[in-house]
């Protein structure tokens, strides 16, 4: 399975995945369509970047005057500062600056900034990146990039997947405009849900489903079913549950979702497990239904409804309320009710705070749900 390197890389840190054009390219554009000046006058930073080999820096450099930028920057990890051992060898473009140093090119982070017409061509573009080393290692945790964030309005990067949570509560500090990639089981963390519930951060336009290819080191073990080597040689994996985290505002999330009633659902729907039911599943331990499909939920139910954390894809503030996420310590304080003794002995995996439904005389846990209820002004 290719998510499978996505747990390999939490566990050993393999975390230097690179985004592909066409992915920034239309999460970008998203937000344009919806706000054309969104990124105008704007210093964008992109941290936790690989700037000789980033598409991120690619996209944003050769796209500086139409985006509007006033400054681009973007930074990167000093090779032996990364979790996992490579045999580091300096790229010919950094050996052949006057300024180059073999003993800060393995030690020293790179920055990257873009500003103005270096070449004196009259256009601002890649070939005017300026660059020197880092005082340190290019860790986004550091007083030096937490400086650069600061003077930055919007971050754009794919984080670490180890250091995700971490990356959040450093974007939250920031109180900028943000969108980064990471993967869909993050709404789940304590550092992401609650930022999600309160509208503070929400899902991205272009990824809602499938997997998505990431460009891999040379040396980046290929394990997992779904990889390449193109005829360059480069690397490529395919990774499961990607998706964008932003706080940029979008028209899809202004969308209200098409509902169905329960009767047409129950007649019309697509999934076997709807259609000629009469009724949906009640849960045990809460009062609500679940639903598990998105494109289920009713358009005539007005109580509380659980729902797949895939609902966010299509979620539109507008139209619905999250009420919560009914799982482990979320859920006991949303006041779900413990489980009796017995039935934990038929279900091993029973935790208190987890919503369960029965089913054939056993409890049934749904597969991580979030707590929704319709607006009544919708």
């Amino acid at each position: 399975m290719a998510n499978t390197n996505l747990a390999n890389a939490k566990t050993a840190k393999n975390d230097e995945f690179y985004t592909q054009y066409p992915d920034i390219q239309k999460e970008i554009n998203a937000y344009l369509d919806y706000d054309p000046n969104v990124f105008r006058g704007k210093t964008v930073l992109l941290p936790c970047d690989d700037p000789e080999w980033s598409n991120f820096t690619k996209f944003f450099a050769q796209n500086f005057v139409l985006l509007g930028l006033k400054k681009l920057i973007s930074t990167s990890y000093a090779p032996e500062s990364k979790k996992y051992k490579l045999p580091y060898q300096p790229t010919l473009f950094e050996t052949q600056q006057p300024y180059f140093d073999n003993d800060k090119s393995k030690t020293h982070g790179k920055l990257f900034v873009l500003e103005r017409d270096v070449t004196g061509d009259n256009r601002i573009n890649i070939e005017d990146l300026q660059w020197q080393y880092l005082e340190g290692d290019g860790d986004f945790r550091s007083k030096e990039i937490r400086k650069l964030r600061d003077e930055a309005d919007i971050i754009v990067t794919n984080p670490p997947f180890s250091l995700f949570r971490e990356f959040v509560v450093w974007l939250v500090e920031s109180e900028k405009k943000f969108a980064i990639i990471g993967n869909v089981n993050a709404i789940s963390y304590k550092e992401v849900f609650p930022l999600i519930k309160d509208n503070k951060m929400w899902m991205g336009v272009s990824i809602h489903s499938g997997d998505r290819e990431f460009g891999v080191p040379d040396t980046y073990p290929l394990e997992a079913s779904g990889w390449r080597i193109d005829e360059n040689g480069n690397k490529y994996i395919r990774v499961k549950g990607v998706r964008w985290f932003t706080n940029i505002d979008h028209g899809r999330r202004h969308e209200p979702l098409r509902l169905m009633t329960m009767a047409e659902n129950f007649k019309h729907s697509k999934h076997k497990e709807i259609r000629g039911q009469k009724d949906y599943v009640h849960y045990e331990n809460y009062n609500a239904i679940d639903i598990p499909f998105t494109d289920a939920i009713p358009s005539d139910y007005e109580g509380t409804m659980g729902v797949p954390i895939t609902f966010l894809d299509k979620y539109c503030p507008e139209q619905f309320e999250i009420i919560g996420h009914p799982h482990g310590d979320y859920g006991l304080e949303l006041g779900l009710k413990p489980y009796p003794r017995e039935l934990k002995e038929l279900n091993k995996g029973l935790r208190d705070g987890d919503l369960y439904y029965m089913k054939d005389g056993k409890p049934e846990l749904p597969y991580r749900r979030i707590l929704i209820r319709k607006k009544q002004s919708v």
